[in-house]
């Protein structure tokens, strides 16, 4: 078989194939691939939020969904948001549910579904205690705790989280868009869940994800967001935390009278770990891992009448602050995010390759 000739090769060793060149330097380790990820992602992305003045259409949202980039709408011009921001006071949502029976969670800190450093060592995941009461009822209490610095209650959050809008608030629910336009006509689907959040500035949500497209809209008070993208799952020091649940030390005492010294942890049964972050980006120098210093988290406060677009498996800590009424107020649709593609699985393989590539590193405290 003739063989075509070859003009200017040196040697055989010229033709060898040879690795990718890459920006590591000879003798890296997965460790050192890892940092260059992070630095990579912040160099190409940008570190502050965009902020929109109007509604984006379909095309323009799927655009921000295909970039897994969140954006907030300041003042949405959404006629029914604009109403219900102004409408939704304590006393118009307290004459409309009156005594409508609702799922409020009580917890000592107003730390519901948080990691409890345990002072005997060691952690839980503890969930807030659940009782069913009067809206009116739950809504004067949160507020009472506002106003009065003495006020010793258990904290209370009505944050069922459990599409409550279409089930236990359907009085409400009337009154809101069943969808968000431009997200349904993108992403081609009705919201899985629409949920109604209302508590005080003593309630904070812990870092934690989602496996939805959220859009959130602020009707009263406003929230802080601490954020971090999918691609910080090395920074955030994920274990499985065993799980456990508030109850009261007095079965027996009325849940108006619990107050904050009246519940216990009751670690759950059957035993059960949940996976979830023990990094707190307001407290960067505890349980961290050898990648935490490389996270670049941002901040936006979302004002009533802003609308927020958080994308699916964003990392996000809600701090909430209550306004002149002594209410936080929020509504929530959420949107099943798309599990096909190379999105889930490729972030889920940068955390499995940090977990092997940060075995021996990092340090861990406790409050």
């Amino acid at each position: 078989m003739m063989e075509t000739a070859v003009v200017g090769l040196r040697d055989q060793d010229q033709a060898k194939t040879r690795p990718v060149p890459t920006e590591l330097p000879d003798g890296a380790t997965v460790h050192d691939a890892i940092i260059e990820l992070l630095d990579n992602y912040h160099d190409i992305n940008s570190q502050h939020i965009i902020e929109l003045r109007k509604e984006p259409t379909p095309l323009e949202f799927m655009r921000f969904v295909s970039r897994n980039q969140p954006f907030v709408v300041r003042s949405t011009p959404d006629p029914t948001f604009r109403h219900i921001s102004k409408t939704w006071t304590p006393s118009y949502l307290s004459q409309k549910l009156a005594d409508t029976p609702v799922t409020v969670a009580l917890t000592p800190k107003g730390n519901a579904d948080a990691v409890v450093h345990l002072p005997s060592g060691g952690s839980v995941f503890c969930k807030p205690y659940e009782v069913t009461e009067s809206f009116s009822s739950a809504l004067s209490q949160i507020i009472a705790q506002e106003k009065t610095e003495t006020h010793d209650s258990a904290t209370r959050y009505i944050q069922s989280q459990n599409d409550n809008l279409r089930s236990e608030y359907t009085a409400l629910f009337g009154e809101l868009p069943p969808s968000i336009p431009f997200a349904s006509a993108a992403l081609e689907q009705d919201p899985d869940a629409v949920n109604l959040w209302v508590g005080n500035s003593h309630s904070t949500s812990v870092l934690h994800k989602d496996h939805y497209e959220n859009v959130f809209v602020q009707v009263a008070g406003k929230k802080e967001f601490v954020i971090l993208p999918p691609i910080s799952a090395p920074c955030v020091a994920e274990r499985s935390v065993l799980s456990a649940t508030y109850a009261p030390l007095d079965p027996e005492l009325r849940t108006e009278d619990l107050r904050k010294d009246g519940l216990r942890i009751s670690i759950d049964e059957p035993e059960e770990y949940v996976p979830l972050p023990t990094w707190d980006p307001d407290r960067p120098g505890e349980n961290t891992t050898p990648y935490s210093e490389f996270a670049r988290p941002m901040r936006v406060t979302v004002n009533a009448g802003d609308l927020l677009y958080l994308p699916a498996l964003w990392y996000h800590k809600v701090k909430q602050i209550a306004g002149e009424e002594g209410m936080c107020c929020s509504v929530n649709y959420w949107y099943d995010m798309d599990f096909a593609g190379q999105f889930q699985v490729a972030t889920r393989f940068v955390q499995e390759v940090a977990a092997v590539g940060g075995r021996g590193g990092g340090k861990e405290a406790r409050e």
